[in-house]
């Protein structure tokens, strides 16, 4: 470990995160925001569904977390932070600015991102393989309106479990891996994104969308889902090998000593030691 200070931070070569659903209560903001003050990286990927105008649109919610998330990434790309952002289906009106960039972010529809290690991954959020989404886009608001009430008793069932000295346990997971037509949708949805990337010559595909955290070969492509801010509280990383490994924000916050302050993001330390939970 290499410290110069103020505190710990841990180092990738680089970052994936996606589907925060920033502007929403069941978005974990305090806690993505430790986790972006604790890592640093030389890319940052924010892979869509960063800002979710389809609940803005609805009832405006956004709380002084949610604009120090917001504060915090430019701060990031203006230290140098090589920042990326792929729109997703909750934040389609940032795709009318595809291709500018705005405060150090540029904005992208899709790009292929090069490893340490050579490997060639396809990154875009992942929506227009959704049936759902592409095809009946009623349908997905029908279904976001229900996700949103099944978070909302999560909320109030978790805060019980908190009281009585239980850890977190999230109802829509459950749904999702135990109702077999959630299941084969997933199973869909991966196989589907594996086809596109090879049918486009690269090694992986890298997106968001499900709400799944997944690293997994699928005939011979790497697929990886960097997961949520909303449940799993995830993000997809790469080191400066090329490995790349899905973390968690306790993986993370557990790899900081717990007297040294989470907040500062002007440190220069390097964390050793193991934190991912997939490869």
């Amino acid at each position: 470990m290499h410290k110069t200070g103020k505190r710990d931070v841990t180092r990738f070569r680089t970052i994936w995160i996606s589907d925060l659903h920033l502007g929403t209560s069941g978005c974990q903001a305090a806690k993505l925001l430790e986790f972006l003050r604790a890592t640093e990286s030389e890319t940052l990927y924010l892979v869509g569904d960063i800002i979710d105008g389809w609940q803005l649109k609805r009832r405006w919610y956004w709380d002084q977390t949610h604009n120090n998330v917001v504060q915090t990434v430019l701060k990031k790309a203006k230290k140098g932070t090589n920042v990326i952002f792929v729109p997703g289906n909750h934040d389609e009106s940032i795709r009318q600015f595809i291709d500018l960039d705005f405060g150090g972010i540029k904005v992208r529809d899709e790009l292929v991102h090069t490893t340490a290690d050579g490997r060639r991954m396809l990154v875009l959020h992942g929506d227009r393989f959704d049936g759902v989404i592409a095809c009946a886009k009623w349908l997905a608001y029908v279904g976001d309106s229900l996700y949103t009430v099944i978070l909302k008793f999560n909320q109030v069932f978790n805060n019980w479990r908190a009281r009585a000295g239980l850890p977190y346990w999230s109802l829509s997971q459950y749904l999702k891996l135990k109702v077999k037509n959630a299941v084969s949708y997933i199973t869909q949805f991966e196989d589907a994104l594996a086809d596109e990337a090879r049918r486009k010559g690269v090694d992986g595909i890298i997106c968001g969308h499900i709400h799944k955290p997944e690293i997994r070969d699928i005939n011979g492509i790497l697929y990886c889902n960097d997961g949520d801010w909303v449940e799993s509280l995830s993000a997809l990383v790469e080191d400066a090998q090329g490995q790349l490994s899905l973390v968690t924000w306790h993986d993370i916050m557990h790899a900081i000593p717990a007297n040294l302050p989470v907040g500062d993001m002007d440190a220069d330390v390097e964390i050793d030691g193991e934190i991912s939970i997939a490869v």
